[in-house]
């Protein structure tokens, strides 16, 4: 190519510059809105939202910004073109270029591309026609409450293949042509979901503690009424809301909980998303989602002394922090949890080997300094610390195998909650790393997990592992899985 360009995070901008050597130029400072990540909240320099590659000739370079697809000049850095004609930003879609032939140079300026569309109101999503000119508005092809994946195009036939799925509709095989006008269902890969109960999928809106607007997803079961109250399971990691026409397969998991498996047995599932302040990832995490469940519960069909929250590795440490300040949930499992960031702070992530300081001043933990530049932060932020707050009973799955977060972290939690008499169990299946990868173990997790959530949610008798233990002799021999209203010798017990 005649260019070499790349993303320069402290610039936020596109930089480009002749491949034979020559001054680099800002491709993106006439665009009038911004390329680098609109929602960044990591101490750290932004992400872009993309490109989609060079038109044919190396004319033109195809930018994003968080709506809308951009093209500019090098030679004429200074009059961008917005191919989208602002359409997504003023619809809220979300356009992004289909590469349709994966052998082709370049972007070809007249010809018609496809291009993906997501309706960030909806979550809806499809395909819409437009041109690499810029002179028309893209004309929409199809758009419907389901997520489409990225389409394959024959080779010498107008004739693509694509997944479309939702909550309750596998992602199975369909063909259409470039129109998207007559799809075509081409396979039946999971018919066996039609002996089962499934839910339903909707999208919640409330505002955090400080007034931020929020969503998330909230499934009910099949049947669901309204008039009665339901036990909620809540789950979440950061934002997810942009899932809410996935397929959710009821299999046993490495770590979470299966939405589709808890609904099918009536429980109400909220997944709320999260939005964070640099220095106070858990306080961040307590003000998006307590007002989420409030909100939920203010509807009338939850019962707000029967909910649970899961969560794992970061989602984990959210957990524990949370039931550290509020008593809202009945339960909560809490995965391989950073519970001490003092100590996380000198760790080492085993599996990569890499020092974790990068961790909190840089990336996901979100405190935004060392230890001794914020160490206010790291112990505010670490459940440990607040550990005799606690009143709900806490379940934990941390393996000695774990490669990202050290399960010492899941020994300091454990000991402590132990030392203050709370009630919590911790599970550790040896050998095994961050998520559970044989199957076995999964379908144990699965199944103690949901013992757990019965027992504290919809009045379940207790299991005997749950009640009693099961001694470190025992282990792998005494599964301690039977109820104790179900097991012989606990007749009358309860």
């Amino acid at each position: 190519g005649r260019w070499v360009y790349w993303w320069d995070g402290h610039e936020r901008a596109w930089l480009a510059m002749p491949s034979g050597g020559g001054d680099p130029v800002n491709l993106t400072a006439a665009i009038p809105y911004r390329v680098d990540d609109e929602e960044h909240d990591h101490p750290m320099l932004p992400s872009s939202y993309g490109s989609a590659g060079w038109t044919a000739g190396d004319r033109s370079f195809l930018v994003y910004d968080r709506y809308d697809v951009w093209a500019t000049d090098p030679r004429r850095p200074a009059e961008p073109r917005n191919v989208t004609e602002g359409v997504g930003r003023e619809e809220e879609l979300r356009f992004r270029y289909v590469r349709l032939d994966p052998d082709e140079e370049g972007i070809g300026r007249d010809e018609p591309i496809i291009l993906s569309a997501f309706d960030r109101g909806t979550k809806a999503s499809g395909f819409y026609r437009d041109r690499a000119t810029g002179t028309d508005r893209p004309q929409r092809l199809v758009m419907q409450d389901a997520h489409f994946g990225l389409p394959d195009k024959a080779e010498d036939a107008d004739v693509v293949l694509l997944t479309r799925e939702s909550f309750r509709e596998f992602p199975d095989l369909w063909v259409t042509d470039l129109s998207f006008g007559d799809m075509r269902k081409l396979s039946d890969a999971n018919p066996q979901m039609s002996e089962y109960r499934w839910g339903t999928a909707d999208l919640v809106h409330w505002r955090s503690t400080d007034g931020r607007p929020l969503d998330g997803m909230l499934f009910k079961p099949d049947g669901f009424d309204p008039a009665q109250r339901y036990p909620m399971m809540v789950y979440f990691y950061e934002t997810m809301s942009d899932w809410l026409h996935r397929y959710s397969s009821p299999g046993p998991g490495g770590s979470s909980v299966s939405v589709s498996f808890y609904v099918s047995r009536g429980y109400v599932v909220f997944v709320p998303d999260v939005h964070y302040r640099i220095g106070y990832p858990g306080e961040s995490a307590l003000d998006c989602v307590v007002p989420g469940v409030l909100h939920v519960v203010a509807q009338g069909y939850v019962d707000p002394e029967r909910i649970g929250v899961q969560g794992h590795s970061w989602g984990g440490y959210q957990i524990a922090y949370m039931v550290t300040q509020t008593d809202l949930f009945a339960a909560a499992e809490a995965g391989a949890p950073v519970s001490n960031m003092t100590s996380a702070y000198g760790g080492v992530r085993w599996q990569s080997g890499m020092s974790r300081m990068f961790q909190y001043e840089r990336s996901q933990s979100r405190i935004g300094g060392s230890l001794w530049e914020a160490r206010p932060q790291y112990i505010e932020n670490s459940p440990v610390f607040w550990a005799d707050k606690i009143d709900t009973p806490v379940l934990m799955l941390h393996n000695d195998e774990d490669g990202a977060v050290p399960w010492y972290q899941g020994i300091e939690f454990f000991v402590a909650l132990r030392r203050l008499s709370k009630p919590v169990w911790m599970l550790n299946y040896n050998g095994e790393a961050h998520g559970l990868r044989k199957y076995q173990n999964r379908k144990d997790w699965a199944v103690r997990m949901q013992q757990f959530f019965d027992h504290y949610l919809q009045d379940a008798p207790p299991p005997v592992w749950l009640a009693e233990g099961v001694p470190a002799v025992e282990k792998g021999r005494t599964l301690g899985l039977d109820l104790l209203e179900e097991r012989p010798d606990s007749a009358g017990a309860r």
